[in-house]
């Protein structure tokens, strides 16, 4: 009797065919680094944090981002293409005033070339702005005008101590990023003045955009006017009829598509 020998040949797969798996996510912590005291009066970090699970933290986004197939990471000095290198997101938000910080880091001209070339290389960069009154936007919109893109000095959705909650509602029903919320709350944002080749990826009920969206290079960057995604309003506090929750997961799983197709062939 003749035997047969098979040679089995491992083929290891490029990058770009793995799962979302292998997508890391980096949230900035550079040029947000709030501090406060605590309890116990030590001096810690605090506000859009991974592991932040009080209402100032992002702990509902990050797992979002996670059950989407995410690793989360953070990167608390100035960004270049090299400390980016292997992130397929990279997350900046609501960057600190001197009001937030001692001495804050700004977005210099030496950390937006590092970023847009980074983004040119084909990342994906996620702008999380605010009301004028919180955040630094003159440094943060030097980044944005790269993309064309700039953060209105006005103020959107004015809530008044969260009395009359439509006063922030968006209706997203329709929208390319928003599969499955229908209604979200955005209070107290800043518009978004765009010019090619941006975008308008939604607005409110007075037509001011609200989200932006720009093709940068083999890139994708999407700016937001809040960090809105924040724990006190995913949590379920809000009334039933909005959806942050659900819209936490369409963000989460349309910035990682963003990603996956940028590193296909």
């Amino acid at each position: 009797m003749r035997f047969k020998f098979c040679l089995i040949t491992l083929v290891i797969l490029p990058a770009f065919y793995l799962s979302a798996v292998a997508q890391k996510v980096t949230l900035d912590y550079y040029f947000n680094h709030e501090v406060h005291k605590n309890a116990l009066g030590k001096t810690e970090r605090y506000h859009y944090l991974w592991d932040d699970k009080t209402n100032t933290g992002f702990s509902i986004f990050g797992e979002a981002l996670k059950k989407a197939g995410a690793q989360l990471d953070t990167l608390d000095k100035a960004p270049t293409v090299n400390n980016l290198k292997g992130t397929a997101i990279y997350i900046i938000v609501d960057p600190d005033t001197k009001k937030e910080s001692a001495n804050p880091n700004y977005i210099e001209p030496e950390n937006i070339s590092e970023i847009t070339q980074w983004v040119k290389n084909g990342g994906v960069l996620l702008m999380m702005a605010n009301d004028s009154a919180n955040v630094e936007l003159p440094h943060f919109n030097n980044l944005a005008a790269k993309f064309g893109m700039h953060f209105n000095d006005d103020l959107q959705n004015h809530v008044i101590n969260d009395q009359h909650f439509a006063d922030g509602a968006i209706i997203t029903t329709g929208n390319s990023i928003f599969k499955t919320a229908h209604k979200i709350f955005m209070k107290d944002v800043c518009s978004i003045a765009i010019k090619p080749p941006a975008k308008a990826a939604l607005k409110n009920s007075i037509g001011a955009v609200i989200i932006a969206i720009a093709k940068y290079g083999k890139g994708t960057v999407s700016a937001v006017g809040d960090p809105w995604l924040y724990n006190e309003y995913t949590n379920g506090r809000l009334p039933a009829d909005f959806e942050n929750d659900k819209a936490a997961n369409d963000v989460a799983g349309w910035l990682l598509n963003e990603a996956q197709k940028i590193t296909k062939p």
